[in-house]
Order: structure tokens, then sequence, then C-alpha cells
């Protein structure tokens, strides 16, 4: 009986030791801020300068001249986020220029792929379900909830539901109202 108790507790001891670190990386997830990281918001503003470092300091590497556009946020430093965007081009943006509106853009990666490719927004979150509206790679929608399998997105006036996997803005399996 003993031994049974001993092998018990050494097989938990060791499903703890092999648990911690991922439990400690589930706490190392979140930023400064105390907010996940990574995650998605969108620019607030239509002028916004990426910088090559966290402060006025460091040199404008981009410009971003559009309001809405989605961003990933992959760091934080003081009132600075590090973001990425759908073509994959990472710099400090302070954080008074971001948005939590959730945003995304259409199937950035098949931009220039042909004039034939779409996005269909559907009516309801089904894909047998009724094409409302076909759109071109890399229109900019804004999303209002994600099941995990679709999200219910807006376009120049037009809502309905698009595949989660056809947009870049919302995490596979991600859900959220």
């Amino acid at each position: 009986m003993r031994n049974v108790v001993f092998r018990f507790v050494l097989a938990a001891a060791t499903a703890l030791s092999v648990l911690a670190p991922a439990v400690a990386h589930a706490q190392a997830a979140k930023g400064a801020s105390g907010l996940p990281l990574p995650r998605f918001v969108s620019l607030k503003s239509k002028s916004v300068n990426l910088r090559v470092g966290p402060s006025l300091d460091y040199a404008v590497a981009w410009r971003y001249l559009k309001s809405g556009i989605p961003v990933e946020i992959i760091q934080e430093y003081d009132n600075w986020r590090r973001v990425r965007d759908a073509d994959g081009t990472e710099g400090w943006v302070n954080q008074a220029l971001l948005s939590g509106d959730r945003t995304a853009v259409t199937a950035p990666w098949m931009r220039g792929k042909g004039e034939s490719i779409f996005v269909n927004m559907r009516r309801e979150p089904q894909s047998g379900a009724a094409i409302i509206a076909r759109m071109e790679p890399g229109v900019v929608v804004h999303v209002g909830e994600c099941n995990g399998d679709w999200c219910h997105a807006e376009a120049q006036g037009v809502e309905g539901w698009i595949s989660q996997g056809e947009i870049w803005g919302a995490y596979p399996g991600e859900a959220f109202k």
C-alpha cells in the first residue's frame, strides 16, 4: 500500500512539474496592461506613425493614413505597443492611437492572385447560406462578433457572416462578442 501511495505522489509531482511551465507561459501571455498578448485591435486615428522603437525619439518607419486598419499587438512597453499589420510589417505605436474596436482584412494573402478571387459574405454563419456580398481580398471590414468559425462583419453598409479562415483580424477558433 505504501508503495502505491508513493507512486501516486510521484506521478502527481511529475504531472505538476510538466504543467508548471504551461501555467507560467499562460501567465506570461499578458502584457504590462494586463491584457492578453498577442491580441487584435485597430488604428483609431487617420494618421498613425509606426516607429522603429517605443518612443517619439525613434524614427518613423511607416505612416498609416486610414483609421480602422486592424493590427496585432505583439508586445507592450510603457504606453507603447509593438504591432504587426496584415502584411507582416512591425513597429511601435502609442497606445492612444489604437482602438479596441475589432476590424479585419479579407484574405490579404490572396491580393494580386487574380481577378476572380473573392471572399463571400453570407446571410447566415453556414457555408451553404445565401451569398449577400463578394469582396475582393484586402477589404477592411468591421467585426462585431466571431463564434470560432464565422465572424459577423459589416462593410460599406452590408452586414453578414464571413468564414473566420478568410480574414486576418481574428485568431483561428477565437470567439468573442
